[in-house]
C-alpha cells in the first residue's frame, strides 16, 4: 500500500477525488483501483509542519539578545515540529509507521519549498519505505492521473530539497545574527525596537528608501508651454512650441512673447512623417507580471492575487500558480484547441471566437520548452468554470488568464504615429502627434487604457497653409520620481538586475529571477509591511523612520545591496543543479557574517541619522513581563507573584519580605490556582502525589501556620 503525502488539505483531497475514498481524521483511504491495485491512504502536511528551531535550543546562553553571544552558528541545524502542527505530524507518523504502506509518495508542490515542507516531515519521522515523486503543474483529473503514472524517482529531485534545506539554513544565520546585532546597536543609539534584518527584504527596501529619498530631495521647478491651434486648410488641430527638442520655457515671460507673436499669424505645414510599428501580444502570465497587472488594474496587493490564485489552482480551474516562466511546452500547446472550445461557450468571450489562429504549436514566442523551468505559463486547464460560481475577485484573476491566452492566438496590432511640423511665420515650429490604429489586432481582447490614447489628427499634407486661431500660455512644474506601487515593486524585485554597476553580477540576478522568488516576493513585501518599514497609502509604497533608521545603519553593507543576493541565487541555483557543496556555501555564509558582526560593531558609533527621521521615528512599547499576583503575603501585606521557580513577595527589593515557597514540594508541582487557595483560604486542596521515604507517595493539604510562619502538610 502506498502513502501520498501533499502539501495542504485542500490539496489532498483534489488528488483524491478521482478515486472512490473513505475519509478519515486527517487523511483519506483510496480504495483499490488500476492505478493503486492494493489501495492508498492520502494525508497532508498544513505548510510548514516543521521549523527551524530557536536560537536558545543550541545554547541556553543565546536565549538573550546580547553582542557578546554573536554569532549564533550552529553545529548541525535541527528541525522541530510547530506546536499548533503536533497534531496532523501525528497521523503522518502513524500512517507511515503502519507496517502496510511499503512506499511514500511526496505531492507537495512542484518547487523547491514545496520539496522541503514534505521532505522535512518525512526525515523527522525517520521514514525507511522509499520515495517516490508526483510532479504536475496542474490539478486536472487529466494532470493528476498522468502524474500517478509517471512519478520521479526520489533522487531526481533531492539537490532541488538540499538548495532549499541549505537556503532556509543561510537565511537562519543571517536572519538571526544581523537582526539582533543591527536592534542592539541602534537601541544603544536610542532607536528601541527590533530591526528585522534579511538577505531578501533588506535590499528591497534599500530600493524602497533610495526612491523615498529621490523624492525627497526633488526640487520642483516652474516651467511654461505654448500651445497654438491652427486651422489649415479648412482642417482644425492643435500643436506644441519646440526648439531643439525642448517644449519646456524657464521663463513666463518669454513664453508669453512667443504665444503673442505667433497669434493669428500665418502658418505652414513643413513636414508630415508617419511610423508604422507593431505590438506583438503580450506573453503569456507567469506570477510576478500577474501579480503587476491585477495590481494595476484592480489595485490588489500581490499577497491578495497569489492567495486567490491559489484558489483557482486547487479548484483545477488554472495550472500552477508560483510559475516564473511565460512559455508552454508543445505538449500544453497541443491542449489549447480543447481549452479554447470550452471557452468559447462562455457568453463574455463569445465575441473574440473564431480565433484568427487555430494554434500556437509552431509558435516559438509562447512554445519554447528551453525556456520552460519547473513549470509553465499560467493557463486556464480544460477544465472550464462556471464563472458565475465564482467570487468576484476569483473571476477578475480568471479573466485576465483566460484573455492572456486568447490574445496569443489574434494577429499583432498595427499603429501608425504621425508627426506634424508646423512653422508659424517662418520662424516658430511647432509639433502635433497622433497615431491611427491601422489594425486592431489582439487590442481587440485586451483594448489600451485610456492614457495610451494619443489626439486623431486630420489627414494633413506638406506645403498645406493656413492661420493660428489662437495660443495659450501652460503652466506647470517638474515632477518627482514616482513612488513605488507594490505591482510595480514585484516587477522590480525581479528585474533588481538593472540596480547593479556589475554587468556580470546583473546577468546572474537576472537570469535567477532577481530579489526572492515568485513564490516568497509577495511574503517579503507583508513582512515589510508587518514589520512597519513600509506604510501602503492609496496603492503607494512609503518607508517609515524606522527603514530609513535601518538602510542608514546598513550603509554600503551587501546585506543592502542586490549583488550578495546575485552571488547568493547564484551558488543555491548551482547547489539545485548538483554543481556546487551545500557544506561549502554555509562556509561562507557564516564567514561572511563573522565579518559583517566585527565590521559593523566597529563602525557603528560613526552612523549619522536625520534629524527628521529622528523625530518621526515612534520607539517601539516592550510588554513588560509584569508577574501575576497570586494573592496577598501572609508576612508584609505585600504580593505574593511567581517567579519562576518559586512563588515569592513582591516587596522583597523593598523591604526584604523572606517568603518564599517552591513550586515543586517533595516531588510535586505546586500549581498558581493551589497557591491562590492558600493564600485565600489558609490551605490547598487535598494534592496527590507527594513522595516520602524510600519514595512513598502521598496525599495531603498544604497549610499555612500564622504561628510558625511556615507552611506544614495537613493529612486527611
Amino acid at each position: 500500500m502506498k502513502l501520498i503525502i501533499a502539501e495542504k488539505p485542500d490539496q489532498g483531497m483534489t488528488l483524491a477525488s478521482i478515486f472512490k475514498i473513505k475519509k478519515f481524521q486527517g487523511y483519506l483511504e483510496i480504495l483499490p483501483n488500476d492505478l493503486f491495485p492494493d489501495g492508498a491512504y492520502v494525508t497532508w502536511a498544513v505548510g510548514h509542519v516543521c521549523q527551524l528551531v530557536a536560537p536558545e535550543k543550541y545554547d541556553s546562553a543565546w536565549k538573550r539578545w546580547s553582542l557578546d553571544t554573536l554569532p549564533m552558528i550552529p553545529d548541525q541545524f535541527q528541525y522541530e515540529i510547530s506546536k499548533d502542527k503536533a497534531k496532523q505530524f501525528a497521523i503522518i507518523k502513524n500512517l507511515i509507521s503502519n507496517p502496510q504502506v511499503s512506499e511514500i509518495i511526496h505531492a507537495g508542490d512542484a518547487g523547491r519549498e514545496g520539496e522541503l515542507i514534505v521532505r522535512n516531515i518525512i526525515r523527522l519521522t525517520k521514514a525507511r519505505q522509499p520515495m517516490k515523486r508526483l510532479w504536475i503543474s496542474s490539478l486536472t483529473p487529466k494532470s493528476i492521473k498522468e502524474g500517478f503514472q509517471s512519478l520521479l524517482n526520489e533522487s531526481d529531485t533531492r539537490n532541488l530539497y538540499f538548495e532549499a534545506y541549505t537556503r532556509a539554513c543561510a537565511d537562519w544565520v543571517v536572519g538571526m545574527n544581523a537582526s539582533r546585532l543591527y536592534s542592539l546597536l541602534l537601541q544603544q543609539r536610542g532607536f528601541s525596537d527590533v530591526f528585522s534584518v534579511g538577505r531578501v527584504q533588506t535590499p528591497t527596501l534599500a530600493l524602497i528608501v533610495k526612491r523615498e529619498r529621490e523624492i525627497q530631495k526633488f526640487v520642483s521647478e516652474p516651467f511654461w508651454e505654448v500651445q497654438a491651434e491652427f486651422k489649415i486648410e479648412g482642417k482644425k488641430y492643435k500643436g506644441k512650441w519646440e526648439q531643439d527638442g525642448e517644449s519646456r520655457i524657464k521663463q513666463k515671460e518669454l513664453a508669453e512673447k512667443i504665444a503673442q507673436f505667433c497669434e493669428q499669424k500665418p502658418a505652414e505645414v513643413t513636414e508630415v512623417s508617419a511610423e508604422k510599428k507593431d505590438y506583438l501580444p503580450p506573453l503569456l502570465y507567469n506570477l510576478s507580471a500577474l501579480q503587476a497587472d491585477a495590481n494595476r488594474i484592480f489595485k490588489f496587493p500581490p499577497k491578495k492575487t497569489l492567495d486567490v490564485l491559489q484558489k483557482l489552482y486547487q479548484k483545477g480551474i488554472v495550472s500552477y500558480p508560483r510559475s516564473d516562466s511565460r512559455y508552454v511546452t508543445e505538449g500544453e500547446a497541443e491542449m489549447f484547441p480543447e481549452i479554447l472550445r470550452k471557452i468559447s461557450a462562455i457568453p463574455q468571450y463569445g465575441n473574440f471566437f473564431p480565433l484568427p489562429m487555430d494554434s500556437l504549436q509552431k509558435n516559438k514566442r509562447y512554445v519554447d520548452a528551453k525556456k520552460v523551468t519547473d513549470h509553465y505559463a499560467i493557463i486556464p486547464t480544460e477544465q472550464v468554470p462556471n464563472v458565475a460560481s465564482l467570487s468576484a475577485d476569483e473571476q477578475k484573476l480568471y479573466d485576465l488568464v483566460v484573455k492572456s491566452l486568447i490574445a496569443a492566438h489574434y494577429d499583432k496590432s498595427i499603429i501608425e504615429y504621425t508627426t506634424v511640423t508646423t512653422i508659424v511665420d517662418g520662424r516658430a515650429m511647432f509639433l502635433s502627434k497622433g497615431k491611427v490604429v491601422l489594425q486592431e489586432g489582439w487590442r481587440k481582447v485586451i483594448p489600451a487604457s485610456e492614457k495610451d490614447k494619443d489626439a486623431v489628427l486630420p489627414n494633413l499634407i506638406t506645403g498645406e497653409t493656413g492661420t493660428v486661431l489662437k495660443t495659450t500660455v501652460k503652466e506647470s512644474k517638474t515632477q518627482p520620481p514616482k513612488r513605488y506601487t507594490e505591482g510595480q515593486l514585484i516587477t522590480l524585485m525581479k528585474t533588481a538586475g538593472k540596480h547593479i554597476e556589475d554587468k556580470e553580477l546583473e546577468k546572474v540576478l537576472m537570469k535567477t529571477e532577481g530579489l526572492g522568488t515568485e513564490a516568497t516576493r509577495a511574503g517579503i513585501l507583508t513582512m515589510l509591511k508587518d514589520r512597519k518599514y513600509i506604510e501602503i497609502k492609496k496603492n503607494l509604497v512609503y518607508a517609515t523612520a524606522k527603514a530609513h533608521i535601518l538602510i542608514d545603519a546598513v550603509g554600503n553593507e551587501l546585506l543592502a545591496s542586490a549583488e550578495m543576493t546575485a552571488k547568493w541565487e547564484q551558488r543555491l541555483k548551482e547547489i539545485s543543479e548538483g554543481a556546487a557543496s551545500p557544506k561549502a556555501f554555509m562556509d561562507n555564509t557564516n564567514k561572511m557574517i563573522s565579518h559583517l558582526i566585527s565590521v559593523t560593531v566597529q563602525d557603528s558609533d560613526k552612523w549619522v541619522f536625520d534629524e527628521e527621521v529622528q523625530e518621526s521615528f515612534v520607539p517601539r512599547e516592550f510588554k513588560k513581563n509584569t508577574p501575576t499576583k497570586l494573592g496577598t503575603c501572609k508576612l508584609c501585606g505585600g504580593s505574593i507573584v511567581d517567579k519562576g521557580n518559586f512563588y515569592g513577595c513582591s516587596n522583597y527589593q523593598k523591604t526584604g519580605c523572606r517568603f518564599t515557597m517552591s513550586k515543586k514540594i517533595k516531588g510535586k508541582s505546586i500549581t498558581q490556582k493551589q497557591m491562590k487557595k492558600l493564600l485565600k483560604e489558609g490551605e490547598t486542596d487535598i494534592i496527590e502525589g507527594f513522595h516520602g521515604k524510600e519514595d512513598k507517595e502521598f496525599a495531603a493539604k498544604i497549610k499555612w501556620d500564622d504561628k510558625e510562619q511556615r507552611i506544614q502538610f495537613v493529612f486527611s
